[in-house]
């Protein structure tokens, strides 16, 4: 499979805004076309929007709920059918809620597992055929520091994780052998409005940025053919020093 990233095409969830709209953007400026999905009509036109300074002929969009399977293949299908094909999928939309076990609602939990985890088997379910067809492809998982680290408040979120690990781990070795890649990143303390609304805090300059991890998936993509960074973790270089 070729490394460059010229007119191939990316099926990214979540890509309205934070990181899902940062690696858009990143794979725009390379010359991919970019399909996204959110679940907001007007974040969903806010972002095509601003993507298409990139050039409107190569982003376009649907308004999916990731936890639906019908939604999904929708979407897969939808982006293959827009571009002519599909070459790249990141999994990467997500929500967190951060409750103790006897706090968190059976709803909650479900939002937080179908989000984080199911919909990335849903997706990845329907684009495999779509790889195997085009010779190839790659599928980006984009995980957290929160699914090798467990923390108090964190059961879903971290369950949704450790999943998404090993998922991405037995995936892997499902498909390695039809040319398709699969790597998943796991950033900590990124500065975007996850959990959190829009605007509601003032940035932390010390956190990873989604600019961040767009990099980390446009360098994994890049590799040789030969070599597979299936895994890694990103962290701040300099977090505050604990007192």
């Amino acid at each position: 499979m070729a490394n460059d990233l010229n007119d191939r095409v990316a099926a990214i969830t979540g890509g309205t805004r934070g990181v899902g709209y940062d690696i858009a953007a990143a794979l725009l400026a390379v010359g991919a076309r970019v399909f996204i999905c959110g679940r907001a009509e007007s974040g969903l036109r806010d972002a095509l929007n601003a993507l298409q300074a990139f050039g409107p002929d190569r982003v376009d969009g649907v308004v999916a709920d990731v936890r639906s399977y019908a939604d999904c293949r929708r979407f897969i299908h939808q982006a293959a059918e827009r571009f002519g094909g599909l070459d790249l999928l990141v999994n990467n939309a997500g929500i967190g809620i951060m409750k103790p076990v006897d706090q968190l609602t059976p709803e909650e939990w479900d939002a937080i597992i179908e989000t984080n985890l199911s919909a990335a088997f849903y997706c990845s379910h329907e684009a495999i055929p779509l790889f195997r067809r085009r010779g190839g492809g790659y599928i980006f998982n984009i995980s957290s520091l929160a699914g090798v680290n467990p923390f108090a408040g964190g059961a879903a979120y971290n369950a949704s994780k450790f999943g998404l690990n090993g998922f991405s781990e037995a995936m892997m070795q499902d498909v390695r052998y039809d040319g398709i890649r699969v790597s998943y990143i796991m950033p900590g303390s990124v500065d975007t409005d996850f959990a959190v609304a829009p605007g509601s805090r003032p940035r932390e300059g010390w956190k990873l940025t989604g600019e961040d991890v767009a990099k980390a998936l446009l360098d994994l993509y890049r590799f040789p053919s030969r070599a597979l960074a299936s895994r890694i973790e990103m962290r701040p270089a300099q977090p505050p020093r604990r007192k």
